[in-house]
């Protein structure tokens, strides 16, 4: 049986435009509301059909909402600053090479589960491969969460003084990505590092987590106060895991004094 011929009715411009606006909002599409008549105007001057002209104005809705979920995601992570792999000069680091940034790019490991670890001095990229991945992971759908150490210690504190501790912890174990920087700036004292390893252990080989450390591994043990929890912590964190070293020259000190040399003082 065919279906029936929908029934049109004739509308003016004003009245196509007022029930284009009023079916646009009812169904949640904002930029068919907003773009719907220079898109008509475009379609007619184009002469498209009237269902090309519909594949148009859709596929617009399409993009924008693509683009307003990634930059919610991106919003949503809390990056301090915005940082992209494009913008990160490989030069620096002669050792990494292209092909493994570009996959790292991809977030296949993220879908893998695999954990990233971040080591070297202060300066040297790696807070900026951190959010660039980070921001990239966003971009693709994934559920992303930035924060250093401390504040992620600190609030987990707070939320077990509160009793929220569980509510919490489940609250990053379902988290695509978390980005955990700064490991080894700060001294955790027992519980802290305890709670911290709660995080890890919810989220391990399930859900990746990339972190930044300026200390070596041998070193976590004066962060984690704990020889024994530091080496667990160390084998969650490496097994599997994707280990790039960014030296110790720092990009910020070498790009300080260029700019004093090319400057001529007052």
């Amino acid at each position: 049986m065919s279906a029936a011929t929908p029934a049109v009715t004739a509308l003016g411009a004003d009245a196509a435009q007022a029930a284009v606006t009023a079916a646009a909002k009812a169904l949640g599409l904002p930029t068919v509301r907003e773009e719907a008549a220079r898109y008509a105007a475009a379609a007619a001057k184009a002469r498209l059909t009237h269902l090309a002209f519909l594949a148009e104005v859709l596929s617009a809705e399409c993009d924008d909402r693509e683009h307003r979920r990634r930059q919610r995601r991106i919003n949503e992570a809390k990056f301090p600053r915005h940082k992209r792999l494009s913008d990160f000069d490989t030069a620096r680091l002669p050792d990494l090479p292209a092909a493994t940034l570009a996959h790292l790019g991809t977030g296949a490991w993220i879908e893998a589960g695999q954990p990233l670890v971040l080591l070297g001095d202060s300066g040297t990229g790696k807070t900026h491969l951190l959010i660039a991945l980070g921001m990239a992971a966003a971009e693709q759908g994934h559920r992303v969460r930035y924060i250093t150490t401390a504040a992620l210690v600190n609030e987990l504190t707070e939320a077990a003084d509160d009793k929220q501790l569980t509510r919490v912890v489940n609250r990053y174990a379902r988290l695509d990505l978390l980005c955990l920087d700064e490991i080894g700036y700060v001294h955790l004292d027992p519980r802290g590092a305890e709670l911290l390893f709660q995080i890890i252990t919810a989220r391990e080989e399930r859900a990746s987590i990339a972190c930044a450390s300026n200390a070596p591994f041998s070193e976590w043990g004066t962060t984690f106060t704990d020889p024994r929890l530091a080496a667990a912590v160390v084998d969650r964190l490496t097994f599997n895991a994707h280990i790039i070293n960014t030296g110790t020259q720092s990009y910020r000190l070498a790009t300080t004094r260029t700019r004093q040399e090319v400057t001529p003082p007052r």
